[in-house]
């Protein structure tokens, strides 16, 4: 017996129960409760693994009652998308919910398979189920005092907190199914589950807007649920196995090629990152659990888990192109965002087409680089979405060029933004230090049009960044005073954050040590020392370094006992650099923003290109795919 039908259940149960529960402060305190038994129940299922010899385990081989439910609820999800798609008019994804289903009802039913692992429990499985349970569980607590601040800013917008924490749990659930399945029938099961809470997330306003975001989500991601289904029939038929590893051993170049069509489309890359800007219409804590912390993380995930498989040949060569490609392109396209939530979305893609490069090229190195970026990432860019969430409630603008001076103005939300916008490009923080492995690999493997995107999409990457940073870091008069409205609940989640990603950076070495390399070393049987300095040499260095944008946010926010310098403001200044007297003797008020290149690189120019080169990269790898086997 183990901690598994705990971890999946407990928030499963947490999710049938929120719509029963009215009262927001009954709500709230089932919040809390449910967020730390997960947490606690992660953390038993943690030591009892360790105890057990910290050794892949390989866990229920007869499971037919669950089988047979997994079924019905593929069922009910079909009938659900169906519903949904006749009702609001969609034929595409009544097509491809049915067509998957089918296939893998008849799947099902035609092929005998014998017993089998179905779940497994390893280093990657506890890496994940960390994030879920920790990000996940803190994004969860943060909800509560957002959507009082949500739903007072958006009036217009029906509230229905009971169905979104509702929703959050179930998907909690699904996450903790899905990384620890074996068996690529019980992962589609909860691959789907994640696609459709996601849906339904996105369309939580019911406006218009967010209906249409929804079903281009619901499609896109359903067209890779429909590759997961056609890969599970392949091995089932053609090698009498649906197990994941069987896959990366014998399964070949379709079923591959399949699968990581699934992991792209999850993790929003190009030609199917559109669905994640549109995501951004839903709440704050959708975006930060579904759309940057966990959910997209689902499909690197699954590309982690086939990078041994990837190295070398037609699959690993085009699922790495398509990695750098979002890489850079959209990074380039963050510039012409002013929009942070936006400004997130595009980086957030940008971040997972990195991740999903380092798992094509699949060697010791870019893996390592790989899980090094995903666990900063999910750190840092959920505690970004709420702070731009919190940010938001305060001010009534997501707007970057509102929060110009928010050192000065609100100084915790900019103190908890600053530090995720460092931890996103600046030293020490991880994310650079994994880019520069990620560099290096690729540099050693001979691919030269991943060393341009990486080098270019890097420097791309800090252009956007920097602005934002640096308008949080102006010192200015306000205009007017502004009352932070930001709720205990929303700064526990996002101080916790803010610990953890000081921790990692100071922490990195052992993290490398204890964590990463354990991680390789499984998937590869080997690994390799990537960190060639000192452990003690790193952490000085670390101390030192992880205190210095702090420290200057710090006295930068002390500023105001500073005396004003005036500057030329082609007039008379009033002497508040806000406003000057022009020749014709008129009050002139000054505006500082920043340049946002949007003919250069807006979307209208950019994503059109983008899309195609894309496309035509992903078309063209099936059909050679395709005609090899066959």
């Amino acid at each position: 017996m183990t901690m598994i039908p705990f971890l999946i259940g407990i928030p499963a149960i947490l999710a049938l129960m929120f719509p029963m529960i009215r009262q927001q402060k009954f709500r709230a305190i089932l919040v809390y409760i449910g967020a730390g038994i997960i947490m606690l129940t992660t953390m038993i299922f943690i030591v009892w693994w360790i105890r057990n010899g910290a050794q892949t385990m390989m866990l229920y081989t007869s499971t037919e009652v669950w089988d047979h439910l997994m079924i019905v609820g593929d069922i009910f999800l079909m009938c659900l998308i169906v519903y949904l798609s006749v009702k609001y008019r969609r034929i595409l994804p009544i097509l491809l919910s049915i067509s998957q289903t089918v296939l893998m009802l008849y799947t099902e039913f035609t092929t005998e398979l014998p017993e089998s692992v179905h779940m497994t429990v390893d280093w990657l499985t506890m890496l994940m189920c960390i994030i879920i349970a920790f990000i996940g569980g803190f994004i969860c607590i943060y909800t509560v005092g957002y959507m009082k601040g949500y739903h007072n800013h958006h009036k217009d917008v029906k509230d229905r907190q009971p169905f979104f924490f509702s929703m959050l749990f179930l998907f909690l659930a699904a996450m903790f199914g899905l990384v620890v399945s074996q068996n690529l029938v019980w992962m589609y099961f909860f691959w789907e589950i994640t696609s459709v809470i996601s849906f339904l997330m996105i369309g939580y306003t019911r406006t218009e807007e967010a209906i249409n975001n929804s079903f281009r989500a619901l499609w896109m991601n359903l067209l890779g649920g429909l590759g997961f289904a056609v890969a599970i029939a392949w091995m089932a038929k053609q090698n009498g196995t649906v197990q994941l590893w069987d896959v990366i051993q014998i399964g070949g170049a379709f079923p591959l090629f399949c699968l990581c069509l699934a992991g792209l489309t999850k993790s929003a890359q190009l030609p199917f990152s559109t669905w994640l800007i549109g995501a951004m219409v839903a709440p704050t804590p959708s975006s930060a659990l579904l759309h940057s912390a966990t959910m997209v993380k689902a499909g690197v995930y699954l590309l982690i888990r086939l990078s041994p498989a990837l190295h070398g040949n037609l699959t690993g060569i085009v699922v790495s192109s398509i990695g750098g490609l979002t890489f850079i392109a959209a990074s380039m396209m963050a510039i012409a965002q002013n929009d942070a939530k936006k400004v997130l979305a595009f980086s957030t893609i940008s971040n997972l087409g990195l991740i999903v490069g380092c798992a094509g090229i699949g060697v010791e190195e870019t893996v390592w680089a790989a899980i090094f970026l995903m666990m900063f990432h999910s750190v840092s860019k959920s505690m970004l979405f709420q702070s731009v969430g919190a940010t938001e409630n305060t001010l009534g603008s997501r707007d970057i060029e509102d929060m110009h001076g928010l050192i000065i103005t609100v100084p915790k939300l900019a103190y908890i933004m600053g530090i995720g916008i460092a931890g996103m490009y600046l030293a020490p923080f991880g994310m650079l230090i994994s880019k520069w492995v990620a560099l290096k690999a690729f540099v050693d493997s001979g691919n030269f049009i991943l060393v341009l995107f990486i080098a270019y999409g890097s420097a791309t990457t800090m252009f956007y960044w920097t602005k934002w940073l640096a308008k949080l870091l102006s010192y200015h008069i306000p205009r007017q005073t502004v009352k932070d409205v930001t709720c205990k609940d929303e700064y526990t989640s996002m101080i916790f954050h803010v610990v953890v990603m000081l921790l990692l950076c100071l922490l990195l070495p052992f993290v490398a040590v204890w964590i990463v390399n354990p991680i390789v070393r499984e998937l590869f049987g080997n690994s390799k020392d990537v960190l060639s300095m000192s452990v003690l040499a790193t952490m000085a260095i670390m101390l030192v370094s992880i205190f210095i944008v702090p420290a200057a946010m710090f006295f930068i926010s002390r500023a105001s006992h500073r005396e004003l310098v005036p500057i030329y403001m082609n007039g008379i200044n009033a002497g508040d650099n806000r406003y000057f007297t022009n020749s014709l003797g008129e009050k002139e008020h000054l505006y500082l923003s920043n340049w946002y290149l949007r003919f250069e690189f807006g979307r209208r120019h950019l994503r059109i290109p983008s899309i195609i080169i894309a496309s035509a990269l992903l078309i063209l790898g099936f059909c050679l795919v395709l005609g090899g086997v066959v």
